[in-house]
């Protein structure tokens, strides 16, 4: 199967690489002239046969965007575009409305695999309308880890990029759990190996996971983490899932509280903690610490 690939960074040329190991042909495009297959947009479409399938996998927002009206107006009826990056749902509508008019399909995908996935594998959440879903099914099965899990028609267009919203919101959470756990282990003077013991937790306990398997890779390579700075971006989908959540009414304490930790870490001397300790030092004459 023939597939056009616009995006080739860290995911995007590890996608190209597993799907041509699996036997199909995939032509990239990427403002890097060095690992771009063609000179432009234009040559990727004439060098694919009808229908055609491209697959963007840039930066959400403006990027996004902008590839895609492009696409619009480069493609034909019957063509098909798939959005791979962590576009928000609610512009997944727009996009099929606009491409629709022109008889061009629209597909969401939600990806989740990072730098790994060329190795083990990547997850997909894809959304659309199964005339344009089940041609590309092949190229699911190239991405997908081995094994029956792994890929998932979710539903209509933007159920792919919401579900990897969803999973991106959970992924906060369980990082938040782990960081403070080893907080608070690092703290207390009667446990000397802590390191050890999230690897201990690797095997027969109910928190394994992935990610504790690359905690403990961080820690191997930086046993206190003293050579980092305590501070954390948000990609964006955090925010988009606490949103979500607001719009529906459903309570999401532990994700939500993730996403504002990470805002605190970004704090180097935390306003609100000046005033609660100016608050307590008043109510109750408890002491309160001065700048130099």
């Amino acid at each position: 199967m023939q597939l056009g690939l616009i995006g080739l960074g860290k995911m995007g040329g590890n996608m190209r690489e597993r799907i041509r190991r699996a036997g199909h042909t995939v032509i990239g495009y990427d403002r890097n002239p060095e690992v771009s297959d063609v000179k432009s947009l234009a040559e990727l479409v004439e060098k694919l046969d009808a229908p055609r399938h491209v697959w963007v996998m840039v930066p959400a927002g403006t990027a996004t965007q902008t590839v895609i009206d492009e696409l619009g107006d480069l493609l034909e009826p019957g063509d098909t575009v798939i959005d791979g990056g962590n576009s928000r749902w609610s512009d997944d509508e727009k996009h099929a409305a606009a491409l629709g008019i022109k008889g061009i399909g629209f597909v969401d995908a939600g990806v989740s695999g990072g730098v790994w996935g060329l190795q083990n594998g990547y997850a997909l959440m894809v959304g659309g309308e199964k005339q344009y879903v089940e041609p590309l099914r092949p190229i699911f099965e190239a991405l997908k880890p081995e094994g029956p899990y792994g890929y998932v028609h979710a539903g209509r267009v933007g159920a792919g990029h919401f579900s990897k919203m969803v999973h991106n919101g959970i992924e906060y959470a369980m990082m938040q759990a782990y960081a403070e756990g080893w907080e608070l282990l690092e703290k207390v003077h009667s446990v000397e190996n802590v390191r050890e013991v999230f690897r201990s937790w690797q095997e027969g306990t109910v928190i394994r996971s992935w990610l504790l398997d690359l905690a403990v890779n961080a820690l191997d390579e930086d046993e206190h983490l003293e050579k980092l700075r305590g501070y954390a971006e948000d990609s964006g989908e955090g925010r988009w899932t606490v949103e979500a959540a607001i719009d529906n009414a459903v309570p999401l304490p532990a994700i939500t509280a993730s996403l504002f930790a990470r805002f605190a870490s970004r704090q180097d001397d935390s306003p609100q903690m000046k005033m609660i300790a100016a608050l307590r030092n008043q109510f109750g004459g408890h002491a309160v610490e001065k700048k130099d």
